[in-house]
């Protein structure tokens, strides 16, 4: 047996099924170190890695399904973080599955990399006509903090996202070895953020959004899908005005109190 298939058969592996019917859950699954937990009485659910992080090698993969008029938003219990690999990618893949009217929010908190970790992390959504879409990725190289810094890395983030059986968005960032430092790559920044919204008025609060973001980024909306890029020297900073621009995009009652500052 390769030194590489030895690694992947002792790396951590995870999977979550969840699906959601007019009357509540309709299936739920979970296997390995990945979980879930949904607090009676509210449309949030905590994704848990009791794995305690990623490294090279591990596979985690998350499923979601919601039926005609159901609504879902799905976080994480607190940051990820992507230690060093000997060799493969740590993979996470979230497939998403929307009926018809079904609202969800997919809100996980940061993802910590650190130096020589490797991520591939694939996120794909599948949505009928007239359903919502709230997504969020945050990806923090190393904690400034700590001095930590960051000679090489391997990212790779992958968004596709169907709109009535139509592609309406495929996006890929990728940054392999030192991290760049360009104006119009990273700069001196460690943080970056992606929201994406998929909904028929999506450009409703546009300019209260680029208020809010600026100057850590800034947003674009059009024929019913708001993007916005945001970045930051260190997470903390980030997160303040990631936390500002849910507030506009999501309703109160969706926003996880994990997501409280």
């Amino acid at each position: 047996m390769s030194s590489t298939a030895t690694l992947l058969n002792q790396r951590a592996h995870g999977a979550v099924k969840l699906s959601l019917k007019s009357g509540g859950i309709d299936q739920l699954r979970e296997a390995g170190a990945a979980k879930v937990r949904l607090p009676p009485g509210a449309n949030h659910a905590y994704l848990i890695n009791t794995a305690g992080g990623l490294a090279g090698g591990d596979q985690f993969s998350y499923e979601f399904n919601l039926a005609q008029k159901t609504t879902l938003t799905v976080t994480s219990q607190s940051a990820e973080r992507v230690y060093r690999t000997l060799g493969p990618s740590a993979k996470i893949e979230t497939a998403i599955h929307l009926e018809a009217d079904a609202r969800f929010n997919w809100l996980p908190h940061e993802t910590i990399i650190f130096d020589g970790a490797s991520l591939d992390r694939q996120t794909a959504v599948d949505m009928a006509e007239n359903a919502r879409f709230l997504g969020l990725e945050t990806t923090i190289f190393g904690r400034e903090a700590s001095g930590e810094t960051i000679s090489s890395v391997f990212f790779r983030e992958q968004w596709n996202i169907k709109y009535g059986g139509k592609l309406i968005h495929s996006d890929i960032i990728k940054l392999e070895g030192a991290l760049p430092n360009s104006k119009a790559t990273l700069g001196a920044n460690r943080a970056l953020a992606t929201i994406i919204l998929i909904d028929p008025n999506a450009n409703i609060d546009l300019e209260k959004l680029r208020g809010i973001i600026w100057p850590y980024g800034d947003v674009s909306a059009w024929n019913g899908k708001l993007v916005a890029r945001l970045l930051a020297k260190d997470g903390m900073i980030l997160k303040k005005a990631i936390v500002s621009a849910l507030s506009v995009l999501a309703s109160p009652t969706e926003l996880p109190k994990t997501w409280a500052l």
